[in-house]
């Protein structure tokens, strides 16, 4: 790993702490200050929606200021925005904190795209263990997140305000981290009239198989890991366990989501991408079987463990697929439009999961999962015929 890579990979641990930390924590201070239990999670759905609304603006900065300034502008918002939801944890103001996580999607947007950077910093024939490798720094997030969360909850005299203000200090640090990586600057190709060539609407590069099922692998993987890992603090905390276990359980689901991504680079390679979403979803149907067979401790936390084994393979196999859909010049708009759609499934899954636990149970919500799994298979069935056909050809 290059030097600019590992320091890429150590921002993405730094956003992977933050959010493993808003998911600790986001859930339970909603239930607490929401004026009812439906609206519990809507403090973690307002985090993505922000993703979401932000996703177009991070475009036009991203092609206006470049990689670093736009990153270290996300990462400033985050410092902010967290200020902001420290605030709101004081004075109890759930409305608050609500607007500040939607505020903090500005940085949401912007760290997600880390991904994609991390494949302009090496070689094309290294993009996939590139992607692999900075992704594998969320394991910093599963070690750190969980602890922090832990450590600053009961740190000062009201609850919950001590992790607001360790996600200012995890955000400055990553503005400082960002300073230090030069990202290559990909001149656009020249249009045969000598102007800058724009490259295709948003529109015809969706139109391709590949972009769709990538489209669907990330967005779905994403969707389906957001909807249980946002329920599990309420979840446990219904069937009486101690928020310890469920920080020790949330700890094991990340490091699910990120060890494999030191292999799973490799694995694409050898494998392709096809056989790695494949073995993705079989993955998230294993962690529903786990998920209905019991609600104790063990269940949940290898329930957890292999949803984050299944996000991996989806996402990461999801996000190798997408690069081979766009030219240089088309990488923010078709970066933004994957990013747009994850963002809008994950938002409708953390809002939904709160209502969904606390009506349905945690049993029944997984057991809804199995549609949008089914989906997903059709898809990837779909893609594997298609290549089939072309290799026939």
């Amino acid at each position: 790993m290059n030097s600019q890579l590992l320091l890429l990979a150590i921002c993405q641990g730094l956003f992977l702490s933050t959010n493993v930390t808003l998911v600790a924590v986001n859930g339970l201070l909603g239930l607490s200050l929401a004026p009812s239990a439906f609206l519990a999670t809507l403090p973690i759905a307002a985090y993505v929606a922000g993703g979401a609304l932000a996703t177009p603006l991070v475009a036009r900065h991203q092609r206006a200021w470049g990689r670093r300034r736009t990153f270290q502008a996300g990462l400033l918002v985050g410092v902010g925005a967290a200020g902001l939801a420290a605030w709101a944890a004081w004075i109890g103001s759930f409305w608050l904190l609500t607007l500040a996580t939607l505020i903090n999607g500005y940085f949401n947007a912007n760290a997600s795209l880390y991904r994609f950077a991390a494949a302009e910093l090496v070689e094309p024939s290294y993009k996939e263990k590139a992607i692999s490798w900075v992704l594998a720094a969320g394991i910093i997030g599963a070690v750190v997140g969980p602890n922090l969360a832990s450590a600053t909850r009961e740190a000062l005299v009201v609850p919950f305000v001590g992790p607001y203000l360790a996600l200012m200090v995890l955000a400055a640090a990553g503005i400082v981290v960002m300073q230090f990586i030069h990202f290559p600057t990909i001149a656009a190709p020249l249009a045969a009239d000598g102007s800058v060539a724009r490259g295709r609407p948003l529109r015809e590069i969706a139109r391709q198989p590949k972009f769709i099922v990538a489209i669907a692998a990330c967005s779905m993987g994403y969707g389906v890991m957001n909807l249980l890992m946002s329920a599990t603090p309420i979840a446990m905390s219904q069937c009486g366990l101690p928020f310890k276990d469920a920080a020790l359980v949330l700890e094991w689901h990340v490091l699910g989501m990120f060890v494999p991504s030191f292999f799973t680079g490799n694995l694409i390679k050898r494998f392709g991408t096809v056989k790695i979403l494949s073995a993705g979803l079989v993955l998230n149907v294993a962690c529903v079987k786990v998920a209905l067979s019991g609600v104790d401790l063990m269940h949940f936390l290898v329930a957890l463990f292999v949803l984050g084994l299944g996000w991996n393979f989806l996402y990461i196999g999801g996000t190798a697929l997408a690069t081979e859909c766009y030219r240089p010049e088309e990488r923010t708009t078709a970066q933004a439009g994957l990013d747009f759609w994850v963002y809008v499934v994950m938002t409708l899954t953390a809002f939904g999961s709160g209502a969904l636990v606390v009506k349905g149970g945690w049993q029944a919500m997984n057991a809804a999962t199995l549609l949008p799994l089914l989906l997903l298979g059709a898809a990837i069935l779909w893609l594997a015929k298609i290549r089939q056909t072309l290799d026939e050809t």
